[in-house]
């Protein structure tokens, strides 16, 4: 049964709130990204599997435990999910990173595909999707549909904010991935942008608006 997460880690919420704060400059938002996305990253990945190794330490042998070299892969929905991928690669530095390019039409809401690059061994890795705004979730849905058809088995969604028209779109289009997001608002508004959210989370880590 596949996990859906609102991480209310007291260090989260805390700079999600700042996140959200309109007075919030380009680099200091950026920076949050990141931060919010190592912290998320941490959460996600407490399932990874350990093996037990010997070590010498300066004292003496000790049995202790190291990851089991499951392959990751990192791929972020364009834009905005580019925000998040240093935070995450700062704890799994050996992850390769893959890229699904998606924009939203501004009439229909809908996603339209433009771009996909991932790793060449995409089907043998557990694959986090990454995009700061689940809002109608369609984009996050096409994304992972893509992925799929790729191969991937193993693939876990990690956003910063959610509408639950998101949350719920994602989840029926795919109820076997676990979703680790930071907070679920209350709804999306006419222009179909999350209420109270944070704005358009790539225009605010790239500064283009």
């Amino acid at each position: 049964m596949s996990v859906v997460e609102i991480v209310d880690h007291p260090l989260i919420q805390h700079k999600i709130s700042l996140l959200r704060d309109r007075r919030t400059g380009t680099k200091e938002f950026r920076d949050m990204v990141s931060e919010v996305s190592t912290l998320l990253c941490y959460e996600a990945t407490r399932d990874l599997p350990l093996e037990e190794v010997e070590v010498e330490t300066p004292i003496a042998l000790a049995r202790t435990k190291v990851l089991a070299g499951r392959k990751l892969a990192l791929v972020p929905i364009l834009r905005a999910g580019l925000g998040m991928v240093d935070g995450m690669l700062n704890l799994i530095p050996a992850a390769k990173v893959g890229h699904i390019g998606l924009y939203r039409n501004e009439e229909t809401l809908e996603p339209v595909e433009y771009y996909c690059k991932l790793p060449k061994d995409i089907a043998e890795r557990e694959v986090i999707v990454l995009d700061p705004m689940l809002a109608t979730g369609s984009s996050a849905a096409d994304a992972i549909t893509m992925i799929k058809q790729r191969g991937a088995k193993h693939i876990k969604f990690i956003g910063l904010i959610a509408a639950p028209e998101g949350m719920k779109v994602l989840h029926a289009a795919h109820p076997d991935v676990d979703i680790y997001v930071a907070a679920l608002d209350e709804k999306l508004n006419e222009k179909g942008y999350i209420v109270p959210g944070l704005g358009d989370a790539g225009d605010r880590i790239f500064g283009t608006k």
